[in-house]
């Protein structure tokens, strides 16, 4: 399996900042993360994320962390 595709987690921030009619560059600003690092996340190629990130992302989204995250088999 590729280091790419050795995982099965999808995000779901696209969704969730269209739901809440969010910018990216307004939660990069909010959550005091780099747009860069906020669209690795969007975009699936996340390795890892800091619980205080994923805190701050779901308290300027008011969603909980299985809303932005989910495991598929």
């Amino acid at each position: 399996m590729s280091p790419d595709t050795d995982h099965h987690i999808r995000t779901h921030l696209d969704r969730l900042l269209q739901e809440r009619g969010m910018t990216l560059t307004e939660l990069a600003d909010r959550v005091g993360v780099t747009i860069v690092n906020l669209s690795i996340l969007k975009n699936g190629r996340a390795r890892a994320i800091r619980f205080s990130t994923l805190s701050a992302i779901c308290r300027e989204l008011r969603c909980q962390p299985g809303d932005l995250l989910t495991h598929d088999d």
